[in-house]
């Protein structure tokens, strides 16, 4: 079962995502984050505190697909968090001249043979204003293009906002 969790910064789709994947026994969580700078070392150290021991971490920037190849024997669910700051790792690591990534295919072809549930966490970027430069404003256009792809193929998509599920596909 793939279930996509997105909404706004803040809206509490990764707690919710959280929320759901406590109800398997044998978690893992993969996390897009890098420590780049204090603030993120925060953020990253605030995360950790929040799901305790309860999983099996794998931190990953930018290979997803390998790291849902590595999710051990017996995982019942993976939890990736947050494909936005994934993009935004591929865009860093690329350049922000290209309009698509071959890692975001990978990930589209291995969610379809995953080896466990999966719930993936992405913002939804497209709700704003127009940003007013052409980086942002591609990094919005792909993020938007994944997360439509990703729902696609999703069994389960809800929209978090001000801390409320909102399931949009079940």
């Amino acid at each position: 079962m793939i279930t996509l969790v997105t909404g706004g910064a803040r809206s509490g789709k990764s707690a919710y995502a959280l929320k759901l994947a406590l109800e398997y026994s044998n978690r893992v969580f993969i996390a897009t984050a890098q420590a780049i700078d204090g603030e993120m070392e925060d953020r990253i150290a605030n995360h950790k505190a929040e799901r305790g021991d309860s999983f099996t971490t794998i931190e990953e920037p930018v290979d997803l697909a390998g790291a849902i190849k590595k999710i051990p024997e017996g995982t019942e669910v993976a939890l990736i968090d947050c494909l936005t700051v994934w993009m935004g790792n591929l865009m860093y690591k690329h350049g922000d001249g290209a309009e698509s990534f071959q890692e975001t295919s990978d990930l589209m072809d291995i969610l379809v043979q995953a080896p466990c549930d999966i719930i993936l966490v992405s913002n939804e970027v497209g709700m704003g204003i127009v940003p007013d430069n052409q980086a942002s404003r591609l990094y919005r256009d792909m993020a938007g293009r994944m997360n439509q792809e990703i729902a696609t193929i999703a069994d389960s998509v809800i929209l978090t906002v001000a801390g409320l599920p909102m399931e949009l596909k079940q």
